[in-house]
């Protein structure tokens, strides 16, 4: 399969070296993610105050126009509530979230109506996410009609469009979504991502409610479109097959803190974070590839009520010190061109 080549085969945070002639490090990225924080406070019982949850912290991360970025992690990390900030599905505690270089905060009401038509979103179940009273037609043109986007022969020519596009007869558009099969069922939820052309699809775990057997179309699908249309994806997945299939970059990240980001190739031939190496481990082996080093994983992930001080990972990692017990460690550049928050990476 042809894949488009990209001028951001690099890092964006870990580029720009200091003299401002790195002319990618200029570029806006489409949306910028800084410092991002968000708390809960979990019910307690009747005569106990509930604590605080920190469900994201401190969380920073950047999408160029065309590329992919996966964020993964085991459940519990904070993936999901860290993609529903941004469609403003959960609020922020602290940090900014910027769409085309405008701060979400400050968006009125115009603006923010804008941004949610630019930025859409592939639910994990393609069946509860697909209102079943309605036909395909009308489920796919609901963003455009939401939007106000076209006339109604304008719509129903973009809903047989957008049909074609993911691989559906736009003669089945008069059907109801149970009359088709789980796979079908998620390639209606893309066409309707589609419909209103996105600059950005935020696909939670895509994959994980079909078949094996399915799955490796809707992934080729996924790739194609991106080939075609030049959109964006925010690909969230502990399916590290999917993510090496279709990420240019990739955001680790554990108990709500982003501890690794780094190109794909490089992340999945040299992890420098003994979190993203003993994920690595634990995924099925990609054809011939070699083993990366690192232990396997190990333990549960804690909870969020009560996180490990220190380095979270440190009650699960072999490379761990006192230093780790005690001090968090800081999401920076390394030599490799990696952003790592770890006292004592791997090395190569």
């Amino acid at each position: 399969m042809m894949m488009l080549s990209h001028s951001h085969s690099h890092n964006p945070k870990c580029s720009d070296n200091g003299n401002g002639d790195d002319h990618t490090a200029a570029a806006k990225p489409l949306l910028e993610i800084a410092d991002l924080t968000i708390r809960f406070r979990s019910s307690a019982g009747m005569f106990k105050r509930g604590s605080d949850i920190q469900a994201v912290s401190q969380a920073s991360l950047t999408i160029s126009a065309g590329e992919t970025l996966a964020l993964v992690g085991e459940s519990g990390s904070g993936k999901t509530t860290l993609v529903r900030s941004i469609l403003d599905l959960v609020p922020v505690t602290n940090g900014v979230i910027s769409f085309h270089g405008a701060r979400t905060d400050q968006m009125n009401q115009q603006a923010r109506r804008g941004m949610r038509q630019r930025v859409q979103f592939i639910f994990q179940d393609p069946f509860g996410s697909l209102n079943p009273r309605l036909t395909v037609r009308d489920l796919i043109a609901e963003p455009l009609v939401v939007h106000q986007l076209g006339t109604s022969a304008e719509r129903a020519a973009r809903v047989d469009q957008v049909m074609k596009q993911v691989g559906l007869s736009p003669e089945s558009a008069s059907r109801y979504p149970h009359q088709f099969s789980g796979g079908q069922r998620q390639r209606i939820a893309i066409a309707r991502a589609l419909a209103p052309s996105p600059d950005l699809i935020i696909a939670d775990e895509p994959l994980s409610a079909l078949d094996v057997s399915i799955q490796s179309q809707i992934l080729n699908l996924l790739t194609d479109l991106k080939t075609q249309l030049g959109v964006s994806y925010l690909l969230v997945s502990h399916d590290l097959n999917a993510v090496h299939h279709l990420a240019d970059r990739v955001a680790v990240m554990y108990l709500g803190r982003i501890v690794e980001v780094a190109l794909k190739d490089q992340l999945f031939t040299q992890p420098s974070h003994p979190y993203t190496a003993a994920l690595l481990q634990s995924m099925p082996k990609l054809g011939a590839g070699k083993r990366v080093p690192g232990q396997a994983l190990r333990g549960e992930i804690p909870s969020p009520l009560s996180p490990p001080p220190g380095c979270a990972f440190h009650p699960r990692c072999s490379r761990a010190t006192v230093r780790c017990q005690t001090e968090v460690p800081v999401l920076q550049c390394n030599i490799l061109g990696q952003e790592l928050a770890c006292h004592h990476p791997l090395e190569y």
